[in-house]
């Protein structure tokens, strides 16, 4: 089904899909993390093993969407263009640090949106790692969990200031909400925010569903 002519394609079922399981997992990562470190939450919540419980299985679930999606096409090309910094980007980048008006240029996704998902990335990474030390207490010397549950501990606070960031921003901006949700933006919206997000970017195939 083609989406109406003021609208453009920009994620595929799959893509939202993914994205959604992933916000899951880790909002619950998060909120369980804070049940078990912060004590006025960890009395009102109790079940202390189910809590932790839900938070392991909920960590070492992380990455599986992002590796099924690779199974899509759509996803590997933009997983491609996240991780590929171009001279656009870094002209968008000094735009906003120096808080300067005028154009942005950026593709399908710009700098920030970039960063964010690389930073999402290497910090899965990164958790998943710690936390594998801290469960499996066999796995390595106990100089070594100490060192991960520092480490664990740490990325975990990094994780959700960037988290809340990322929803304000989100928060801020309607119709990147609804690309997500819908699979379609407004085409007046995506030519002012990602002017060189050309049409030739999208394959004949990368055509998600509406609603």
């Amino acid at each position: 089904m083609h989406p109406p002519a003021d609208r453009r394609p920009r994620f595929t079922r799959a893509q939202r899909w993914t994205h959604r399981a992933t916000a899951a997992l880790m909002l619950t990562c998060l909120a369980t993390a804070a049940c078990l470190y912060l004590p006025p939450l960890a009395q009102l919540v109790g079940r202390r093993r189910l809590v932790a419980g839900l938070h392991e299985w909920c960590g070492l679930l992380l990455p599986v969407p992002l590796l099924l999606s690779l199974a899509s096409r759509a996803m590997r090309r933009d997983a491609v263009r996240l991780g590929r910094f171009t001279a656009a980007d870094r002209t968008w980048l000094h735009t906003v640090r120096r808080r300067r008006l005028g154009p942005r240029p950026a593709g399908k996704f710009n700098a920030g949106q970039k960063l964010y998902a690389q930073w999402t990335l290497g910090t899965t990474l990164v958790m998943l790692g710690t936390g594998l030390l801290m469960w499996f207490t066999g796995l390595a010397p106990a100089v070594w969990r100490t060192g991960a549950t520092f480490v664990h501990d740490w990325f975990a606070l990094a994780v959700a200031v960037v988290v809340l960031g990322h929803l304000r921003m989100a928060h801020q901006d309607p119709e990147a909400r609804r690309g997500m949700r819908t699979g379609t933006v407004d085409r007046e919206w995506a030519e002012r925010e990602h002017p060189q997000w050309t049409e030739r970017d999208r394959p004949a195939t990368d055509r998600p569903a509406a609603g």
